[in-house]
């Protein structure tokens, strides 16, 4: 999918995120003339070279269509070979971006591969802090996001955008997409996107279940996703292995995970997943909602009951035992679960894999 371009003036839009954001010119260098030529006015801010040397944009332009003739053709030549991990404005784009960035988002795999071995490095962000793998992901490309996680792409993303790769995957139901990057390594929790010292003036700290991708592939009813994610060995409260505080979470939104599944109206499958990966049943504290807030959730009678019935009653010993094994394992090393000198069936069982 191409970055569409817009009418000159206040704002400019990503089709690969689908985000529109505002222009404000007032204060900075040409910003009297950005609303008559955008376009140049973008890539003299943010492109990697002056505009004067940045005019031979068929680089750019041949990642962008797929066309790998042209692209092998070009970097025989030192001068483009030098540009292979310059960020420029292309031709159908409005945001600086790597030849790797462009064909990534539009799905040219045979390019992407191309462009690796030849050195693009895979990385690389654009100005609105993405990668070309999470490009990839949001635009639904499985064959780019193998090749890139294959050259080592961080499945994580980068620490400079606020989405990652498994939140989108998530978000959408892309279980394909989430098995691949789960299979590299990438973080079903969010501990990766806040600072590690929260004491920091500009630490992001964790107020919201809804940059979690449990919480919204609960919020779109995505049972597959959710339970890879559950799988994967994501924290059943809140997706978040690192200090909660619940006073700051804003008023009536969801205090964990449960709670979150159970106002979303998602049916009793969810709910089991949580209760058997070892969820803190406790924590749903609906008692002390406001009426109001009540009113506005709607809950699945047979999920709910079937949470009633589970705080009622106290879990198995082999549920416990599974919980604890999987626990003091860590996520990392989930994996190591199938190297255990015990049955296939006590495998599959630690695994979760009974489940599916």
């Amino acid at each position: 999918m191409a970055e569409a371009g817009c009418p000159s003036g206040s704002a400019f839009s990503d089709s690969s995120t689908g985000e529109t954001q505002s222009l404000s010119y007032h204060g900075m260098r040409g910003g009297a003339s950005a609303g008559r030529n955008l376009k140049e006015w973008l890539q003299e801010q943010f492109c990697d070279k002056p505009l004067d040397q940045c005019e031979d944009m068929r680089l750019h332009d041949a990642a962008y269509v797929g066309d790998l003739d042209t692209v092998k053709n070009l970097l025989r030549e030192d001068s483009f070979k030098r540009r292979i991990n310059e960020k420029s404005v292309w031709c159908c784009g409005w945001l600086p971006c790597t030849p790797l960035r462009i064909a990534a988002t539009a799905g040219h795999g045979n390019c992407v591969s191309f462009l690796i071995r030849e050195g693009a490095e895979v990385d690389l962000v654009d100005v609105k802090g993405q990668t070309a793998l999470y490009v990839a992901v949001v635009n639904g490309h499985l064959s780019c996001v193998r090749i890139l996680l294959e050259a080592g792409a961080d499945p994580n993303g980068s620490r400079h955008h606020r989405s990652t790769p498994v939140y989108h995957a998530a978000r959408v139901g892309r279980v394909d997409i989430l098995q691949e990057l789960i299979k590299f390594g990438a973080n079903v929790d969010v501990d990766q996107q806040l600072a590690v010292r929260p004491l920091l003036p500009n630490a992001r700290r964790f107020t919201s279940l809804v940059v979690c991708p449990l919480y919204i592939s609960a919020a779109y009813h995505h049972l597959h996703s959710f339970q890879l994610l559950m799988q994967a060995g994501a924290n059943p409260d809140y997706n978040y292995w690192g200090l909660v505080s619940s006073e700051a979470f804003s008023r009536g939104s969801p205090t964990c995970m449960l709670d979150a599944v159970l106002r979303h109206g998602c049916e009793p499958a969810f709910v089991m997943l949580l209760i058997d990966c070892g969820a803190n049943l406790n924590l749903v504290k609906w008692e002390a909602l406001d009426p109001e807030v009540m009113v506005r959730v709607k809950v699945n009678h047979d999920a709910l009951q079937l949470f009633r019935e589970a705080r009622s009653t106290p879990r198995t010993l082999t549920s416990l035992c599974r919980i604890a094994i999987r626990r003091v394992l860590g996520k990392q090393r989930l994996k190591d679960i199938q190297s255990l000198p015990v049955p296939h069936s006590i495998k599959i069982f630690l695994l979760h894999k009974n489940l599916a």
